[in-house]
């Protein structure tokens, strides 16, 4: 009788102590065949290992295992640069922020693993020793209770629940996703700015010099009095003023090759290793269609993760909803009773109980009310969110086109005013040769010549760069195999 006043006890307690007032079957009785019950505990013990495994599997088919998936290496390896894969993949490897956003979906991940455990029943063990008994009889005990809970999901609350966690999940994959396009596409406009930036040094230099040569020439003209103190001085400020225009230049390819070090993983003290291609190896072609279809925008991380967002919403609306049913919970305890230090065989003193509860609140102040109209809200929210993000999405896709397109199209006008002054200047110089010319007005359209070959150098990375913005904006280009150049 001890034994079950005891067992009782403990499972009301334990019932209770999860939200179940009112008990619905309680049986105690005393456990004879130990060895089927081993059975059937060790045979629960390997469903349960089985169940976890296909559950693993499951959750786990989520992640990306090629992280290049994500970026559409073929777009890239169509640039026919090495140096420029080989950023890309050190890039993919060693960025920090790429592995903070994997880092971050890791966390998610095992975040619905630690919800999808509240479907599940919990067990728990515990050691409680006692003494105790009446006024002519007392005994000590040693109680090894075993307990187990389960809330029975009939309504698929908790389901829901799980549901719910393994959107932010999803979307998480979509902010690493979008992580990564934005970190390679960061990588290729900096290798590209920084080849610019080497030719426009290289001519820069070809300018400073021309101009003082033009300098020491109108010196020479000056003191024979052919041309005025005025032109000198006008000389005096271009060249001091080009060689300002390559300190800039210079230290804007510092800073260039910096942000390229840190995007790969590296010190910035390792800028001098960092190699590049020449911009005259650099083969730019324009083939983007006309027009692009608005169902780009569904690839787009953005996009996506929106969506996911709302879903989530739907389903925490529902939940809500389903926090208004009662909470179904069945519990079980098995006793372990050890009564003195002469009797150390706990199995003939196995005492087990099950039980069973339903629980239903009528008044809470209007909390659950409350939280099924703010969930409303932020579903009405992200629903809004979701149409903003739609049409920003549309934006930048025919901004990036847009931009590229009238890119190329100055690019081209600029090639052929290029293709004039080189012929003009070709001209000056035959003028020059037959002696009709000086060789003051040959440096200077010399100058022009270098200044507009600067401007088609511009031109042709503005078009790289933007082509890179529309691979960005159509999130990882407009398709999966070809580069829109």
């Amino acid at each position: 009788m001890k034994k079950r006043i005891i067992a009782g006890l403990l499972l009301a307690n334990f019932i209770s102590m999860n939200c179940m007032p009112a008990l619905a079957f309680i049986h105690l009785g005393v456990q004879k065949d130990s060895v089927d019950t081993n059975s059937k505990v060790e045979s629960a013990k390997v469903e349960k290992v089985k169940t976890n495994k296909k559950q693993k599997t499951k959750w786990t088919k989520l992640k990306v295992e090629n992280k290049y998936d994500f970026i559409n290496l073929p777009w890239w390896e169509n640039f026919n640069d090495d140096y420029l894969n080989d950023y890309i993949q050190k890039a993919m490897e060693h960025n920090h922020n790429s592995k903070i956003a994997s880092l971050t979906v890791d966390e998610y991940f095992q975040n619905v693993k630690a919800q999808r455990a509240n479907e599940l029943p919990t067990v728990g063990a515990g050691f409680i020793p006692g003494y105790g008994g009446t006024e002519h009889n007392s005994d000590g005990s040693l109680l090894f209770p075993i307990m187990v809970n389960y809330e029975a999901d009939i309504f698929l609350k908790n389901h829901d629940k799980t549901k719910s966690v393994k959107k932010l999940y999803e979307a998480s994959i979509q902010d690493e996703r979008a992580a990564y396009i934005s970190i390679i596409s960061a990588v290729g406009t900096t290798y590209f700015n920084i080849i610019q930036l080497d030719q426009l040094i290289e001519t820069q230099k070809h300018i400073v010099d021309l101009r003082k040569e033009i300098y020491n020439q109108m010196l020479i003209s000056n003191r024979e009095g052919v041309t005025s103190t005025s032109d000198v001085v006008k000389a005096n400020k271009a060249m001091v003023a080009g060689e300002a225009d390559l300190i800039d230049l210079e230290k804007a390819r510092i800073k260039a090759l910096n942000q390229l070090a840190v995007l790969i993983g590296e010190s910035p003290e390792n800028i001098n290793s960092l190699k590049r291609a020449s911009y005259k190896s650099i083969d730019y072609k324009y083939n983007m269609p006309e027009t692009i279809s608005s169902e780009i925008i569904t690839q787009r991380p953005d996009y996506i993760k929106s969506e996911l967002m709302l879903q989530k919403a739907g389903i925490d609306v529902r939940v809500a909803k389903k926090e208004f049913l009662p909470t179904i919970n069945i519990g079980g305890i098995a006793l372990f009773n050890v009564l003195n230090s002469s009797n150390m065989s706990m199995i003939p003193n196995l005492i087990w109980g099950f039980g069973g509860g339903v629980m239903e609140t009528f008044f809470t102040g209007g909390a659950k009310m409350a939280n099924l109209k703010m969930n409303k809200v932020k579903y009405e929210k992200m629903l809004e969110s979701y149409r903003n993000t739609n049409l920003t999405s549309i934006q930048e896709v025919n901004d990036a086109m847009y931009a590229y397109k009238y890119s190329n199209d100055k690019y081209n006008q600029n090639l052929k005013n290029l293709k004039l002054e080189t012929k003009d200047y070709n001209l000056s110089k035959r003028m020059y040769e037959q002696g009709v010319m000086s060789k003051l007005d040959l440096n200077q359209k010399q100058e022009n010549l270098l200044t507009i070959d600067n401007l088609v150098v511009q031109n042709k990375i503005a078009c790289i760069v933007d082509s890179i913005g529309l691979y960005k904006a159509t999130g990882a280009g407009v398709n999966k195999t070809k580069r829109l150049d």
